[in-house]
Parts: C-alpha cells; sequence; structure tokens
C-alpha cells in the first residue's frame, strides 16, 4: 500500500519533480528564482513552461485549461478554455502560450467587489500564481491565479493574503538580520483542521431545511446526543471509511497532504487535519478538499455538511488555523529548552501577543458570518471574545521580564503510569487550553475561532498584516542598531556612533531601562596572541593602563579567552 500511496502522490500536479524533469535547466532555474525570490519572470521562460505544461496535462487526459482563482464570494471559480486550436486544413492541433498561462481576463461584472466598482465595468484579470502549483482536475489543467479588476483592485481573497505574505516576509527578514542571519524570505504556514458532518442523502432529502439554508431550522433533539461523547475518535462506520479512504487518494493526487481523520465529537461529525504548507498554499489545498468532500460524499449515498452549526444541542464544525512563521531553516516561533534565553523568539512571540492585542476587532470580524457566530461559545467552540493562552512556562517566563524578577525554569517531570511494561515519558511543561480562541500550541499558534466553510485567506491576511505591523515597529525602535545580543534577560545593543542618541531615544520612549548607555570603542577584527611570553606582557601592559589613574579607558583588540 505504501507504494501505492507514493505513487498516488502528486500525480495530478506540475510539481517541482515534474519542472525538474521536464523543463531547461536554465529555464527551471530561472521559474524558481521567481518562485523563491519573487524574481520577475520572463515572457520566453513563460512560454517554455506553458508548452512543457501543456503536454504533461494532455498526458494527465486534459483538454481544457482554466485560471483557478477565489472571488469574494469565499468558493473557487474557474472558466474552462480548450487547448484545441483548428486547422485551416480541417486538422487541430493544441495550443497553449506564455500568455495564457501567466494572464486571463474573466468577465469580472457579476463577482462581488465590496462597492469598487460599477456593474457595467466588466473587465477583469487574473494573474498566474507560480507559488501555488497548478493541477488536473476533471480533465481540466488548473491554474491558481490571483483575480483584479481593470483599475488594479483586488478582487479575490488571494491577492490580499499574498501581499500580507510579503509584508510579513519583509519585516521578519529586517528583525532576524539584527540577529546576524541574513536570509532572503520568511515565510508564514498553515495547517487548517477542516471539521465537516456526513449524513445520508435520503435522510438530507427529507429536511427542506437543510437543503436550503445547510443547517436545520426546528425539529426535536434526538435521543441520543452526544452526552456520553463516545463518538470523539470512535471506530469509524465502514460506509464512512470507504469515503474517507476515497477522499484520502484523491486529495494525495493533488498534492494536498491529508494526513489525521478521525470521528470528532458530536454522532455524525468527522475531522481531516493536512501537514501544514506554505499559507496561499495550505488555503489553496483546503478548498479543494472541501469540493472533494461534496463531491465523493455524494457517489457514496452521503452529504457532507459544512455549515458551522447545523445541528442543534451538539458542537458545531470549525477549521482551526494552526499557525506558524519560519526560515527555511528554522521554525521562528520554537521556543527550544530554555524559552526564557531564546531572545529571538521572545521577539516574534511578542510581535504576536501585540499584533492580536491591537487588532482583536478585525480578527474577530475575518470570523464573522451568520453560521459561525451560531457556533463560538456553544459546546466546545471558543468563546466569541479573543484572549490568547500561551501556557504556564511562557506566562512565567514573560511576568518575570515585564516584573525584571528572577525566573526559575519548569522542572522536566516523567509520567509514570505505574505499569513497569508501559514506557515513562516526558510531561509536557503546561497543559493544554481547548476553547482558548488564540492557543500557543508549542511551537505554533491555533487560531481556533475560524468556521467549517470559512475561506482562510481572510484571517490569515489579517493576522499577517497584524504581525508584519509590530515587526515593522520592532524594527523601527532599534533604528540604527547594527547587532545585539542577549544576556539572560539583559540585551546589549551595539550601533553606529552617530545613530547612538537615536537609539537610546527610542529605547527609552518604550521604557527600555538601561544599565549603561555609553560610546565605547569596539574593534571590527580581534588578534589572537599564542606566544607564552607575548601573553604575560600583553596582559602586564593592560594592567599597568587600567592601574594609571591618568588613563580614562582602555580599549583593545586583543582576543584573551
Amino acid at each position: 500500500m505504501a507504494a501505492t500511496v507514493m505513487e498516488l502522490y502528486g500525480s495530478k500536479v506540475f510539481n517541482e519533480h515534474e519542472m525538474r524533469e521536464r523543463l531547461p535547466s536554465s529555464t527551471y532555474k530561472s521559474l524558481k528564482a521567481t518562485i523563491e525570490k519573487g524574481q520577475p519572470l520572463d515572457l520566453e521562460v513563460a512560454n517554455v513552461v506553458a508548452s512543457v505544461m501543456k503536454r504533461w496535462a494532455i498526458e494527465q487526459g486534459a483538454t481544457h485549461y482554466t485560471h483557478w482563482f477565489q472571488p469574494l464570494t469565499g468558493i473557487t471559480s474557474e472558466k474552462h478554455d480548450g487547448f484545441v486550436s483548428p486547422q485551416p486544413d480541417g486538422t487541430a492541433i493544441m495550443e497553449f502560450s506564455g500568455k495564457e498561462l501567466i494572464k486571463g481576463e474573466p468577465d469580472a461584472s457579476s463577482f462581488p467587489s465590496g462597492g469598487l466598482r460599477a456593474t457595467a465595468e466588466a473587465r477583469g484579470y487574473t494573474a498566474w500564481d507560480p507559488t501555488s502549483y497548478a493541477f488536473v482536475k476533471d480533465d481540466t489543467l488548473c491554474i491558481p491565479t490571483a483575480f483584479c479588476s481593470y483599475t488594479g483592485e483586488a478582487l479575490d481573497k488571494k491577492t490580499p493574503l499574498l501581499r500580507s505574505m510579503q509584508a510579513i516576509s519583509d519585516q521578519a527578514c529586517k528583525v532576524l538580520k539584527l540577529f546576524g542571519k541574513d536570509v532572503d524570505r520568511v515565510a508564514t504556514t498553515v495547517g487548517p483542521e477542516q471539521e465537516y458532518f456526513l449524513i445520508k442523502k435520503e435522510d438530507y432529502q427529507k429536511r427542506l431545511d437543510l437543503v436550503l439554508c445547510g443547517r436545520t431550522l426546528f425539529g426535536s433533539a434526538p435521543s441520543k446526543g452526544q452526552e456520553l461523547e463516545e463518538h470523539y475518535f470512535g471506530t469509524i462506520r465502514p460506509i464512512v471509511s470507504g469515503f474517507m479512504k476515497e477522499l484520502d487518494e484523491e486529495l494525495w493526487k493533488l498534492g494536498v497532504p491529508a494526513k489525521t481523520k478521525h470521528n470528532e465529537v458530536a454522532p455524525c461529525q468527522h475531522e481531516l487535519a493536512p501537514i501544514y504548507d506554505i499559507t496561499n498554499v495550505a488555503i489553496d489545498h483546503n478548498l479543494l478538499t472541501m469540493e472533494m468532500m461534496k463531491k465523493i460524499a455524494d457517489k457514496h449515498g452521503l452529504v457532507c455538511l459544512q455549515h458551522e452549526k447545523p445541528f442543534e444541542g451538539v458542537n458545531g464544525s470549525g477549521k482551526h488555523n494552526n499557525w506558524s512563521i519560519s526560515t527555511k531553516r528554522e521554525n521562528l516561533l520554537d521556543p527550544g529548552d530554555t524559552p526564557m534565553e531564546n531572545l529571538q523568539f521572545m521577539v516574534f512571540l511578542s510581535a504576536v501577543i501585540e499584533a492580536v492585542d491591537d487588532y482583536a476587532d478585525l480578527l474577530r470580524t475575518s470570523v464573522a458570518t451568520p453560521g459561525n457566530d451560531h457556533r463560538l461559545g456553544a459546546n466546545e467552540a471558543p468563546p466569541a471574545i479573543i484572549s490568547i493562552f500561551v501556557g504556564e512556562e511562557l506566562e512565567a517566563v514573560i511576568d518575570a521580564i515585564c516584573t525584571d524578577s528572577p525566573y526559575a525554569g519548569p522542572v522536566k517531570m516523567k509520567m509514570d503510569l505505574g505499569v513497569d511494561v508501559l514506557p515513562k515519558f516526558s510531561k509536557d511543561t503546561t497543559d493544554r487550553n481547548r476553547p482558548s480562541p488564540f492557543a500557543f500550541t508549542g511551537n505554533k499558534f491555533e487560531f481556533r475561532m475560524p468556521g467549517s466553510a470559512e475561506n482562510l485567506s481572510d484571517a490569515n491576511t489579517i493576522l499577517n498584516t497584524a504581525v508584519a505591523k509590530s515587526l515593522k515597529e520592532f524594527v523601527a525602535e532599534t533604528a540604527g542598531a547594527a547587532d545585539f545580543e542577549a544576556d539572560g534577560p539583559a540585551l546589549e545593543i551595539t550601533c553606529d556612533p552617530d545613530a547612538f542618541n537615536d537609539v537610546v531615544k527610542a529605547l527609552e520612549g518604550k521604557g527600555y531601562a538601561f544599565a549603561s548607555a555609553e560610546i565605547e570603542m569596539v574593534p571590527q577584527n580581534y588578534i589572537t596572541l599564542t606566544d607564552e611570553g607575548d601573553l604575560k606582557n600583553m596582559q602586564k601592559l593592560i594592567d599597568m593602563l587600567e592601574d594609571n589613574d591618568d588613563v580614562q579607558n582602555v580599549w583593545h583588540n586583543w582576543e584573551n579567552d
């Protein structure tokens, strides 16, 4: 079975493996530079990519292509165009150009615009998002794209999201530079946990309220609800298991890293959780997942309900947004073994906390829908008020910093279950707060308020932008600082002498207290002495100068360990 999964995974995706195998080396490198560094995409490169992508798609059975985009309706949209091009002799060839790859022109008049344009202003453009791989679905090559108006306004969910990802990357790179790390790009990642209900099609068709509204409007409570909560993690029924197996296979073909599946708390409620991915890719995958759930459920005589609160008195369905920020090499929200001494982690943690505190109203608005507001605050759903849970260990670290008091780290404890054959394992330093709307869960934040039917672009656009603003303010407050390092709860900041007064004022304005603030000579390079006589003479010279009352300060570039 493992070999089969390996063969299935990504088989319908024009991913990096296919690009590397099929594209000319120079074209592949140019496209990689566009994807990873944002370099402009040359039309000649696009033409080569389009030709190779078309041949690959035809091998997969595709006859059409579409620019797959996310208008403000919250779902996906697509207009299919054929590869076929009739020839004068009555035959046909299959064509697809670089221009058709990178730009489309759907009629934009009937899509919502939030009042940005009149109905008569119909022209709109789609633009290829090369960071999200093209895929084949229903014999159509689907090209993930952004969607904008003739005058340049974003008419979709993806464009603001990509802008927010660029903003947080720019500011995070500047912060990391203060730690001596030169990185080209920082990315936010998301792992969306999709909850849903499955009911039999014949039962669904008997309830007009479910058919028309997606939820029940009246009725009696069942004789057996979720009182015993035995459905949670219970044995999966055969009909549901068959649905889940086919769903996994179809998602794996599309490169969606479906990982975890289980019964949820309410009767007939289930969950699918993928492995995290870059934010825009993860959201594209989640929208594909929701679409495939509905299609595959129908084949099994089921209906997939993605409404946030389809039934009264039992749990509703959410979509936990597991959010983090990382470079290629490290997760910036990983506290390590000693978070109190991990200054880089504390900077990014503080930025997230400040962002959520400053823009709690916008985060709340991003998940406010009629269905979700019916869900929040009931059963196991988080309350409708934004708050943050960081856990006992981090709370103690933050308290120690705020009160300038000593911090005693937690004592590592082993769990002993009293049975010799069972393993003893380390106990986490804090418990998990289940209903917290915004909880730190080890190396990420879990935003639990989004509803199951939501496009997560809105929430992540606001979260990314708010954190970017906090990081930007941090960079501005340390303007002129060339580098800094931590010594326990204290910071040592170095800067250009000309910027000294500005840096001091900026830090004082934020309430920082100084153990010392003065201009000193800092060498740019050091000299190491190895001869025993030289070492003794050098130490003797420094001691004599420091003991001389006429000498105010002694600076040197001798590296003496």
